[in-house]
């Protein structure tokens, strides 16, 4: 087997896994919220495959060469917003991670012509390549900033393992547009290259599928706790409905360790599989919504506003209060709230 059937053969199965994997995250329920990410991502991957060969003969012809080029430069923004979603299910692309993939959008479709043929001769590629880090480094510091707080043991492995991949692959291939230049792209480099990216975005995307139940298996019975087990479990609801530690906006999952008095895996443990949530976040986002709902149902407190029910209930701000209930109810914090008594003016928000 030559180069250039190998080349063939990595570019083709690798746009038919990423389709059918997409096809896959898209159809279970339990993954279609990341599939949504993972779906333009494939794409953008397919069209960069189809492009990423220094052989003209193995390459797509006419207009459909235009598109795959096309939509080829904007992998890199849906592939940071994938991996970005793969590890917070509260992610939506907001504020400046939505305006730095604006910004890549924009610049990528002005690099190849797309705005004007002017302005594909500007060195905007360069640009890219600058912002191309930026985000990188963002990525590789939410991964490790959230870690602590991730309660499943193969996530928390999994965010070192993108963070070491995603960092050489990518890093590499920026070295290599620096020192190289943008046109280098030797046969061998393009097809490790092409192999590469594909093993991490299927490795990513399969790691996200569920592992189908045994047919006609019974649900699980959850067992008493017994032990130290339902030490952790009294001391949990001690601190939770005694003490109330939730409403400590600035509490850390070291924090919260640290008063339980047990191992962190002990406590990550008892959080994931008593309570099934997979991050400290939205643990404690769970607790203060409830506590929210509380509060906005209080007649008492109808003249209350929004933002001071938000910092009593735990929240930093009023953003991550409302990110918090659509995430969790699907509908805004003010949908909760109970009508005012006649006597009094209904809140001011």
């Amino acid at each position: 087997m030559d180069l250039s059937q190998l080349d063939v053969i990595t570019r083709v199965a690798g746009a038919t896994l990423l389709l059918a994997l997409g096809a896959l995250l898209a159809r279970d329920p339990r993954t279609r919220r990341v599939g949504v990410y993972f779906a333009p991502m494939a794409l953008c991957l397919v069209g960069f495959l189809a492009g990423n060969t220094p052989e003209p003969t193995l390459r797509l012809a006419g207009p459909l060469s235009h598109a795959a080029a096309l939509i080829a430069g904007y992998a890199a923004v849906f592939l940071w917003w994938f991996c970005l979603a793969s590890f917070d299910p509260t992610f939506r692309p907001r504020g400046g991670v939505l305006a730095a993939g604006l910004a890549w959008l924009v610049i990528a479709s002005a690099d190849r012509g797309l705005l004007g043929p002017g302005l594909a001769s500007k060195g905007l590629s360069w640009a890219l390549i600058g912002l191309g880090l930026s985000m990188l480094a963002y990525l590789i510091w939410r991964l490790v900033r959230d870690r602590s707080g991730d309660l499943v043991d193969e996530s928390r492995r999994a965010r070192l393992l993108v963070v070491v991949l995603l960092a050489g692959q990518l890093g590499a291939d920026f070295l290599v547009d620096l020192i190289m230049g943008l046109d280098w792209e030797p046969q061998g480099f393009t097809i490790a290259q092409n192999a590469a990216l594909l093993a991490f975005a299927v490795w990513l995307g399969l790691r996200l599928l569920p592992v189908p139940a045994p047919a006609n298996a019974p649900a699980p019975a959850a067992l008493p706790a017994r032990g130290e087990e339902a030490r952790l479990a009294e001391r949990l609801r001690v601190l939770v409905e005694l003490e109330k530690v939730h409403l400590e906006p600035d509490l850390t999952f070291a924090d919260f360790t640290r008063r339980m008095g047990a191992p962190e895996r002990a406590v990550r443990q008892l959080i994931n599989h008593r309570l099934g949530h997979a991050h400290f976040r939205a643990f404690l986002n769970a607790l203060r919504v409830a506590e929210a709902k509380r509060r906005l149902a209080d007649p008492a407190l109808a003249n209350d506003k929004l933002i001071a029910i938000a910092m009593d209930s735990g929240f930093a701000s009023l953003a991550s209060f409302n990110r918090a209930f659509q995430t969790l109810e699907g509908r805004p914090p003010s949908a909760f709230r109970g009508p005012p008594t006649p006597e009094e003016r209904p809140a001011v928000f």
